[in-house]
């Protein structure tokens, strides 16, 4: 019996200089996109994640999950920077 599986990935959309979105995701070390339009952008990202776990699994690696990460933020002072 097949059963499915799914996996959340927290993804960040950054606005680009130039116009669109850069996506990254955290969990997976350099899985980075990008798209024109937020739309876009999210679907550029679901392809990516798609791929990058197709490799994975295809050389037999184990996948990241987010509980195996910690989200946190810094705060820096620019005076002593």
């Amino acid at each position: 019996m097949l059963k499915e599986k799914f996996l959340d990935f927290t993804v960040f959309f950054q606005p680009a200089e130039e116009g669109g979105y850069t996506v990254f995701v955290p969990t997976l070390p350099g899985c980075i996109t990008e798209g024109d339009t937020i739309e876009e952008a999210r679907a550029m990202a679901i392809d990516a994640i798609e791929c990058y776990l197709g490799s994975l699994i295809q050389d037999g690696l184990e996948i990241p999950t987010e509980a195996e990460s910690l989200i946190g933020k810094v705060r820096i002072n620019l005076e002593t920077a």
